[in-house]
């Protein structure tokens, strides 16, 4: 157990009592998120915050004292942007986890950033509504921490990000002030967009505590295309002719390595000869009419190819999908990567992921949204062997490098936070990257909120 009886830490056992954390065995569970070869330091305090005040009084504090403030949600990122900071508070949202409310008349939810975003679904359907998002992480990850990062997920290519869906943010600036960015309204013009700028600041900006996310009525319909192919090009060729036939809501990708990996741990029958393997869903009146088109224009270069218009089956089917992370991770450490390029693009990408895995003698597994060009290559390596994690991280450089020489994105969704933050200047440059900067010195003087991450 550590007293602290002067100083900040004093001063926020005080104000906040056991809702401030020092003892160092239970703060070790909040120094981290899941990018695992981020470096993370010792934070001072965790605070779990209950309520806004709790925030106030935790960065006003900060603010005073000039201590690093580290905000976690669920601690599901995957780039380190919430790994704690030597010397910092982690400020905590998991405990301020209400659904405010629900508007069905203007289809919105307010809620409190720790609420989890699947509970925001489920909550939503109960009243015929849905609300959209659904990063991979949705059972478990925050509406907090999906805005931190602008999360994204499969149905992103035809309803957008967490960034589309939000209409009104309440957060707190490093000094303690409250402000309200946004509007209920479907139209708003009005002054610049504060909200679109705290989406994805990674915490770097200010501390969401409430957000009104709008919401949707389900589609009346689904149907899922299952097509599996010899080479992964003809996949990518697939999803460009299917997008000149239908709309669908979401085509996924899994390469050769992935479906095996999948197939051993479900036993779900997947062709693991496939070189990649396409799992479209169209949804909406025309789901059917959709999805037919979809199959057909995979037919030509497809070696299977299955249609369903069972929203169960098809929900089953997407399983193989949700679960390709996990499948890989049974076969040993994971570093994940998260690039976008051009749909066009794809093979290209495609191409030099399986060079720079054979090149590093690594096993790199590809999946991810090919409706939008975002791949999640994941090298599968021993943690424990040096060889084989500077093996891991060269072949992560040159991934990321061949990205952004097809002109693409260093980040799709997972955000910079700490494990990308070095290839930032690379792609934005150095004019744009020092406005940034000033963009953050006007929310932030002092730069005490998640120094050194995101920008």
């Amino acid at each position: 157990m550590t007293v602290v009886t002067t100083g900040p830490v004093a001063g926020l056992l005080a104000a906040l009592g056991d809702a401030v954390v020092t003892d160092s065995d239970t703060m070790i569970a909040y120094t981290r998120d899941q990018s695992l070869l981020s470096p993370s330091g010792h934070p001072i305090a965790v605070v779990r915050a209950r309520t806004t005040d709790h925030v106030v009084t935790t960065l006003k504090t900060a603010h005073r004292y000039g201590i690093p403030v580290v905000t976690r949600g669920a601690g599901t990122g995957l780039a380190g942007g919430a790994n704690a900071i030597d010397g910092c508070i982690v400020l905590s949202t998991e405990k301020l986890d209400r659904i405010l409310t629900i508007d069905q008349q203007s289809r919105t939810a307010t809620v409190e950033p720790g609420v989890i975003n699947g509970d925001l679904a489920a909550a939503a359907a109960e009243r015929g509504l849905w609300y959209v998002p659904d990063p991979g992480s949705r059972a478990v990850s925050t509406i907090g921490g999906n805005l931190a990062t602008n999360a994204g997920g499969a149905c992103c290519a035809k309803y957008g990000v967490t960034g589309d869906h939000v209409a009104r943010i309440k957060a707190v600036l490093a000094d303690g002030r409250i402000i309200h960015t946004g509007a209920a309204t479907r139209k708003n013009v009005a002054g610049l967009n504060l909200t679109q700028l705290l989406v994805g600041s990674e915490g770097t900006l200010a501390v969401i505590v409430e957000a009104t996310m709008r919401l949707r009525r389900p589609p009346a319909r689904t149907a899922t295309v299952v097509a599996a192919f010899a080479e992964p090009v003809q996949a990518v060729d697939a999803v460009m002719a299917i997008q000149e036939v239908a709309d669908p809501s979401l085509v996924e990708l899994m390469d050769r390595t992935t479906v095996s990996a999948v197939n051993d741990m479900t036993h779900m029958g997947l062709d693991q000869t496939a070189g990649a393997l396409l799992l479209i869903q169209c949804d909406g009146d025309a789901a059917e009419q959709e999805a037919r088109r979809s199959a057909d224009a995979c037919r030509a270069a497809a070696t299977e190819l299955y249609v369903s218009a069972d929203p169960a089956e098809g929900h089953a089917l997407m399983q193989a999908r949700s679960v390709a992370l996990t499948a890989l991770e049974r076969r040993g450490s994971t570093l994940l990567d998260d690039l976008a390029v051009p749909v066009p693009r794809l093979p290209h990408m495609l191409d030099a992921i399986t060079r720079i895995a054979d090149h590093h003698h690594l096993l790199i597994g590809t999946f991810g949204h090919a409706a939008d060009g975002n791949l999640h290559p994941t090298i599968v390596f021993d943690a424990a062997d040096p060889d084989a994690t500077e093996r891991a991280h060269q072949a992560f450089d040159e991934m990321v490098a061949g990205c952004l020489a097809l002109g693409g994105s260093i980040t799709g969704e997972h955000g910079v936070g700490d494990l990308k933050r070095r290839y930032l200047e690379p792609m934005i440059g150095s004019v744009e990257r020092s406005l940034m900067a000033e963009v953050k010195a006007a929310f932030d003087p002092t730069g005490i909120l998640n120094p050194g991450r995101a920008i």
